[in-house]
């Protein structure tokens, strides 16, 4: 069968799934769809690879060799886990290694020495327990320790094997597979293991003759997630987009030890079972083991790679799932010789982070909902009759995605899962029809052409910079301040850049930037954290805004607590956070200033900045100006103050809204002193945004609002406006 694909299609990758043909093939007209990819759990039929379309096929190495996995059961993946703490009762404590944890994820790893590799804590005093004072049961899963202190709490750092991978485990469970086989990975950091894998995607690639594009999904290391017992009550006991907890091995910690000349031990992975969570300021050795792993991944992906190349395929991967060691934001990006990222977004941040990468000629967005009978949340997304809205869910993905799209590049746009799920869904098959076209619109006024900026630079400043541009460590952190401010700044104006505070320590605060943000809570990697302990980074930043530069802080900026100060950059913001300390120290008492250019367009706005915004909050004197408060409390939300020659602004949280975005875009343009330059391609209306395009000379303007809304737009001279009428959610394009 041959299907003629419509010219109008293109830059669209839709689902196919065998038994279901006709939809399939159907919604690719549609849809215009130029490529159809399958998904974990389905397969393509000849009627739809041969029938014209580009071809995308998934395949996830570490997964793919479950025969031989199961023969060298000593070769899967594996990490450290912290026991729950237990008190003792009396000189002798037993603990139960995996009590809480979800055992058909985990075994222990009783098989590599155990005295070699765990260790057991006093977490009461914080000293390691001796080896010679506990002991190892295999048979009861536990370890007793001789010696306990009554009243004290023990933990045991131990090594154990995922027997059931996260992602297969996850679909499994959300789809109710039965019975179908738990999938293993396994672990590429041994020799026979890469011998087994390459073998494997060698034979893959012969039999897939139709593929066109090999989807990687996503390499070797997942994301971490540990699940617990009663996976309903707690599922994830942790989890972290970002970390590298779910790569140690013995084998992996030795090979370290040879290239660095130190050692690790299981406390520096644990880390009193916080773990190395993204929101916590990396250490130096967890930066260095970050960039061993990133060697190997990148050693070895090359291979995966060229082996596709010599297949004459192209090599894409999927960025979330195992994309540990990958580091798309990373220079050395490049150096794995992909053709193209793929990207699956929930919001306007995650499009701007796909975007950024370097080192693809194709950058693909896979939208939301993913189609599958609920959500990542358990939202009965497809399920009839069971209060699920699919055009509802991809109406608000896509108006929130459709922000970055705007701003920054993307190439393609695409869905995965069972398509026949969409079947009974026809107002969803038509909504994903205007999606696609919608995307194409938007997509060609990139083509070589860039938005117009502000002329300034704005920075964010955390402790990692740039290899965590455009994110918080993955989707679902609503309640991390900087995840709203950067959901706001990706549909806005402006150049942004990341930084750290390494960065600043060494080389002071990069040319052309005029603003800084830092934002976060005391001892996050947001912030800043024990990072701030370089006296070189507040120097600088405080040089900085003495000679004009400016500076946003939000909740709880450049904390580190020092006696008598908390933030150590507040001499700068003119204000500081009491934690408790200065109950005996009195306030300054100041007057509210509610005029000021950051509120002008929000003077009848009360401020939103969610439910955990920093209180507490008190000013040095009268040249911080407060121009409002938290309500029933003299603790200022929002404050300016001038600092030599530069300016600095203070707001006590952020929640992502319009209203919002419309005060830190001015307060940017403000502490940038570049306020008389405001306006420009400017919509008055906060529910809309305007872009202009140069070389183009069009104008898009976005209606984010579900109902049909006006605005006027300010042109670059800064006086002529427009009035732009829009419908509920929609575009306008004008010609300048």
């Amino acid at each position: 069968m041959s299907t003629t694909i419509p010219s109008s299609s293109g830059s669209f990758t839709l689902p196919g799934e065998a038994g279901f043909e006709q939809l399939t093939l159907r919604l690719a007209k549609k849809w215009g769809a130029d490529t159809i990819r399958d998904s974990d759990g389905t397969q393509l039929s000849p009627e739809i690879t041969q029938s014209g379309y580009s071809i995308y096929s998934t395949i996830c190495l570490v997964r793919s060799v479950q025969p031989w996995a199961r023969k060298n059961p000593h070769k899967l993946q594996q990490n450290f886990l912290m026991s729950r703490p237990v008190v003792a009762a009396k000189s002798s404590v037993t603990i139960s290694l995996l009590d809480g944890y979800y055992t058909e994820q985990f075994v222990v790893n009783f098989k590599d020495s155990p005295k070699q590799w765990w260790q057991v804590f006093d977490r009461t005093t914080g000293r390691e327990v001796a080896n010679s004072k506990w002991s190892v049961d295999p048979k009861k899963g536990a370890v007793t320790i001789t010696g306990a202190t009554p009243g004290h709490r023990y933990t045991v750092n131990f090594l154990a094997f995922r027997v059931w991978e996260e992602i297969s485990m996850y679909n499994h469970l959300t789809n109710n597979w039965g019975d179908r086989e738990h999938l293993s990975a396994v672990d590429p950091m041994h020799p026979e293991t890469q011998k087994a894998l390459l073998a494997y995607l060698d034979g893959w690639l012969r039999d897939h003759a139709d593929t066109r594009v090999v989807r990687f999904t996503s390499m070797f290391y997942n994301l971490t997630w540990f699940w617990g017992a009663d996976h309903k009550r707690l599922r994830d006991v942790y989890t972290d987009w970002a970390d590298y907890e779910m790569t140690v091995s013995p084998r992996a910690l030795k090979l370290f030890e040879e290239k660095y000349g130190y050692k690790l031990t299981s406390e520096d992975f644990v880390n009193g079972g916080l773990y190395n969570s993204t929101h916590n300021a990396p250490t130096r050795r967890y930066r260095d083991y970050m960039a061993f792993m990133h060697d190997f991944v990148i050693e070895f992906g090359r291979k995966c790679v060229d082996l596709v190349h010599k297949h004459k395929k192209l090599a894409y991967v999927f960025y979330d799932d195992n994309w540990i060691g990958v580091e798309p934001s990373s220079p050395r990006f490049h150096e794995f010789g992909f053709d193209g990222l793929i990207k699956c977004v929930f919001n306007a941040f995650e499009v701007r982070l796909c975007a950024h990468s370097r080192g693809v000629s194709t950058k693909e967005l896979r939208l939301h909902p993913y189609l599958f009978p609920t959500g990542l949340k358990g939202e009965p997304t497809f399920q009839k009759g069971g209060g699920g809205n699919p055009t509802l869910d991809a109406k608000n993905f896509w108006i929130d995605a459709r922000r970055g799209i705007v701003r920054a590049p993307i190439d393609r746009i695409g869905l995965g899962g069972y398509l026949s799920l969409v079947e009974p869904w026809p107002d969803f098959q038509d909504y994903i029809e205007k999606v696609a076209n919608e995307f194409r619109l938007l997509k060609s006024f990139h083509k070589g052409d860039k938005p117009h900026v502000a002329p300034f630079k704005v920075a964010v400043l955390t402790a990692w910079g740039d290899l965590r541009a455009w994110t918080c460590s993955g989707h679902f952190m609503a309640n991390v301040e900087l995840y709203h401010v950067l959901e706001a700044l990706s549909g806005l104006p402006l150049d942004v850049q990341f930084i750290n505070l390494d960065d600043i320590a060494q080389n002071g605060v990069p040319r052309g930037v005029k603003a800084i943000i830092n934002c976060g809570r005391a001892g996050t990697a947001w912030s800043g954290g024990a990072h701030w302990a370089d006296p070189r980074v507040e120097t600088a930043i405080t040089q900085y805004v003495q000679r004009g530069g400016g500076l946003i802080g939000i909740a709880e900026p450049s904390a580190l607590p020092q006696a008598g100060q908390n933030f150590r950059l507040a001499r700068v913001l003119g204000l500081d956070r009491d934690n408790g300390e200065r109950v005996a120290n009195g306030r300054y008492k100041y007057d509210l200033s509610p005029k000021h250019f950051i509120t002008e367009e929000l003077a009848d706005v009360a401020l939103d900045f969610g439910p955990k915004e920093i209180d507490n909050i008190y000013v040095f004197g009268g040249d911080t100006h407060v121009h409002a408060e938290r309500p029933g409390e003299a603790s200022p939300r929002l404050a300016t103050h001038a600092f030599g020659k530069g300016r600095a602004v203070y707001m006590s949280g952020f929640k992502f809204t319009y209203e919002n975005t419309r005060l830190l875009h001015r307060a940017l343009f403000w502490a940038a002193a570049h306020e008389a330059k405001w306006g420009v391609w400017h919509s008055e209306n906060l529910n809309t945004e305007a872009t202009y395009f140069p070389k183009r000379k069009k104008l898009v303007v976005i209606n984010n609002a579900g109902t049909p809304q006006a605005t006027r737009i300010t042109l670059a001279n800064g006086r002529t406006a427009k009035t732009v009428n829009l419908e509920a959610h929609g575009i306008a394009i004008l010609d300048m």
